[in-house]
């Protein structure tokens, strides 16, 4: 999967410029209100402790200030992403012990069409390792300035 088919999976509706959350529950909890809010997902509780069970699993805070908590539902009806700036830093248990900045939460259901789940996970890894789309995505204020960094456009 490249840059630009990943941005489909986005939507200005589930983007927050700067994230309220002090904490990695409130930041699990705000990004996963966006799902909820623009119906996206059926049930929050359902998807809320899928979340918590997978970061039992490990902290999905990969180092470098990121974190892609996810995970497979059935109270989603294909994949989205959603994502959430903290300019602070969220302790989020991230494998380096560093505060997280970035933050996309990948939601898919059980099955989804053309099994693009994993290979969307790796396509936003791969974006996220280069330090110059971090750095870029650290200092976004809108969707409109976040989109171009995901396209590689």
């Amino acid at each position: 999967m490249n840059q630009s088919e990943l941005s489909r999976y986005f939507s200005e509706h589930l983007f927050i410029p700067q994230l309220k959350a002090k904490n990695k529950e409130q930041a699990i909890s705000e990004l996963l209100d966006l799902f909820v809010k623009e119906k996206y997902i059926r049930n929050r509780e359902i998807v809320l402790e899928m979340l918590h069970q997978r970061e039992k699993l490990g902290s999905t805070g990969i180092g470098k200030g990121v974190a892609i908590p996810h995970g497979r539902t059935t109270a989603a009806s294909h994949v989205l992403i959603a994502f959430g700036k903290s300019d602070a830093g969220i302790n989020f248990d991230a494998i380096d012990g560093k505060p997280v900045h970035l933050f996309f939460m990948v939601i898919a259901p059980p099955n989804d069409e053309g099994n693009t789940y994993l290979p969307i996970l790796g396509a936003l890894v791969t974006l996220l390792n280069e330090k110059n789309n971090r750095d870029m995505l650290a200092k976004v204020k809108s969707f409109a300035e976040f989109l171009p960094i995901i396209t590689g456009e």
